[in-house]
């Protein structure tokens, strides 16, 4: 496979339709390619992208050139990746510093986390930090240590954070039970999970999972006076309960924002819609340096089975990067050991919602637990569905 050493790619031609849809842009800055963990199931290194590139290489004037150029006029937001991002600290202050009036998140693996100065920590709208349950899942994927040496640093920043702290775990494991997905609840203000997009779904390990959904989806339902927050959980409602929602940001397309309004920025200045498919040239999306932006590649297909699901109306496509894969490049073993499997589980999770009946109980709720499900800030940093 291609590395991402290849020179930079011919700018493609321009497809037919706007290169952002909607009112808002997600900007992603990958800060470095570098991490101080090898986490066993990390995304990014896919395709040897994970170390091939440091630090950000463009200027920050070429930067303030394309925002000024491509993003005029738009509601942008900033995300900083990587790599670990606070590997590269002054990157992050200093396009915080330009650009004071953007809202910004870091996703971080947390063990850097109280290095970082109050003026970084004070301007962050929400800290996602990558955690995979307890101690044991934890340490297993990302070395000895981890959790406590995460779990200190929270304790370390919370009180000099003025924005969200959400835990964003990656389910790569079915030995990851409900006690300690639900006790990330007493040191996180929200739980986002990801399913993980590897070979992880024989028989057995569908019906373990399947098992702490419906605990996770019992436990959200039991309390009308406080909520259990998991993103995943509380997304999927709003999009039953008031389905247009889960439409209007997206232009109808997938809730992972890679169709409409999300541009991965590498330390290069390259830009693809998807982090995880960086490896892949004919994703090349734009250039920081070059100063241009096209539509994403990343667009339903005809080839996609998803209008016709049960889910879609509420699920809008789930993970474009997996439909892709599964049915777009046609790979029949992802499709059967990941994209299918994963879909199960989203559709599970759904009759398990509709079993508590969530047009009653939310109809049950104080106004302020209703606006916290319905109109929740970090839906716009995460991908709703999981």
């Amino acid at each position: 496979m291609q590395t991402i050493e290849l020179i930079r790619q011919a700018k493609p031609a321009q497809q037919s339709g706007p290169a952002i849809v909607g009112s808002r842009v997600e900007l992603q800055l990958l800060t470095t390619l570098r991490c101080n963990l090898k986490c066993t199931y990390c995304s990014i290194a896919e395709g040897d992208v994970r170390e091939s590139q440091g630090n950000v290489n463009y200027s920050p004037e070429a930067l303030d050139r394309f925002i000024a150029t491509q993003l005029d006029g738009y509601d942008v937001y900033v995300t900083f990746y990587g790599g670990e991002p606070t590997l590269n600290r002054s990157f992050i202050r200093d396009v915080m510093q330009r650009h004071p009036h953007f809202r910004y998140q870091l996703q971080t693996n947390g063990t850097l986390l109280d290095d970082l100065p109050d003026e970084v920590l004070k301007r962050l709208s929400n800290i996602l930090v990558s955690i995979d349950g307890g101690e044991t899942v934890t340490d297993g994927f990302r070395g000895r240590g981890i959790y406590r040496q995460v779990l200190k640093n929270l304790e370390a920043v919370r009180e000099r954070v003025d924005g969200t702290l959400t835990a964003r775990v990656t389910w790569s494991s079915s030995d990851i039970g409900f006690d300690e997905l639900a006790q990330l609840c007493e040191r996180f203000d929200y739980v986002y999970f990801q399913f993980v997009a590897g070979e992880a779904y024989a028989a057995a390990d569908m019906e373990k999972r399947k098992a702490v959904l419906r605990q996770l989806i019992d436990r959200f339902f039991a309390s009308r006076d406080t909520l259990f927050p998991f993103i995943p959980i509380m997304g999927m409602v709003r999009n039953k309960v008031m389905p247009k929602r889960a439409e209007e940001l997206y232009d109808g397309h997938t809730q992972c924002r890679v169709s409409t309004h999300i541009l991965n920025v590498m330390p290069d200045g390259r830009i693809y819609p998807c982090p995880d498919l960086m490896h892949l040239p004919h994703m090349l999306q734009g250039d920081i340096k070059e100063n241009w932006l096209r539509r994403s590649p990343l667009q339903r297909d005809p080839a996609m089975p998803c209008e016709d699901c049960e889910a879609f109306a509420w699920c809008r496509g789930n993970c474009m990067k997996n439909l892709y894969l599964a049915y777009v490049e046609n790979d029949k073993n992802y499709r059967e050991k990941v994209t299918d499997p994963i879909c199960e589980l989203v559709r599970f999770m759904g009759e398990e919602i509709d079993r508590h009946d969530p047009q009653a109980w939310f109809a049950s709720l104080p106004l302020a637990l209703r606006r916290q499900i319905t109109d929740c800030e970090v839906y716009e940093y995460v991908e709703i569905m999981p």
